[in-house]
């Protein structure tokens, strides 16, 4: 399976999924901005603040992606205004995988993605997001997407920071991530180490075994 990971431009933005290539809650505080409106703000955002999204492809096709931004790029609303957002953070405004990729891992590689990207940017101390910790449990229009869902981001290493009964608002402290993925890494070359067996020191393709026994 062929993954690839690249960032949101005009050049590809309709790639994007219907609703959310023309919905601009998060970027200019309604719905009903379109198409013109979100190139408009990408167009501002990559120009002044640089890539604010990644999309991920699995064999060629879209599988997921994620929009991101600094506060300041990001009107919101008023239950979830970007102004309480910590100034040393991004904002993971939105992220979705497409309903056939879903189940697979590919939402914790798809933020592993935005944080690789936030760490490259200057001031940037970590990833912050609002939750709804209802999503997927009703029908109301703002759990349509939009919101991501609460477990979802806990589940990728969000703690919360500022509690709500709908929308809390989480952080993901870039660090924290680094140390996580050196922790893997180390447990990984360790569980390798318990399971290869020991190679006695001697000429290539002289088996251990043989040079123990001896000739016959």
């Amino acid at each position: 399976m062929a993954r690839k990971l690249v960032s949101v431009t005009l050049d590809n933005a309709d790639e994007l999924p219907l609703p959310c290539r023309a919905c601009t809650l998060w970027e200019l505080g309604e719905r009903g901005g379109g198409a013109s409106g979100k190139d408009d703000w990408l167009s501002a955002v990559l120009l002044e603040w640089g890539s604010c999204g990644r999309m991920m492809y699995v064999d060629g096709e879209l599988a997921g992606f994620a929009l991101y931004a600094p506060p300041a790029y990001v009107a919101g609303t008023p239950m979830l205004s970007a102004r309480l957002v910590s100034p040393d953070a991004v904002l993971l405004m939105t992220a979705r995988i497409l309903p056939h990729y879903a189940e697979g891992g590919l939402g914790r590689v798809l933020i592993q993605a935005v944080v690789k990207d936030a760490l490259s940017r200057r001031g940037v101390k970590a990833l912050e997001a609002f939750g709804d910790v209802k999503a997927g449990r009703d029908r109301e229009p703002l759990s349509g997407g939009c919101v991501l869902p609460a477990d979802f981001l806990t589940a990728v290493g969000f703690k919360t920071v500022s509690r709500h009964p709908r929308y809390p608002r989480f952080r993901l402290e870039l660090r924290s991530v680094l140390s996580w993925r050196e922790d893997v890494e180390v447990a990984w070359e360790r569980w390798l180490g318990a399971i290869r067996p020991e190679r006695a020191v001697g000429p290539v393709g002289v088996s251990p075994r043989t040079d123990a026994a001896g000739p016959d």
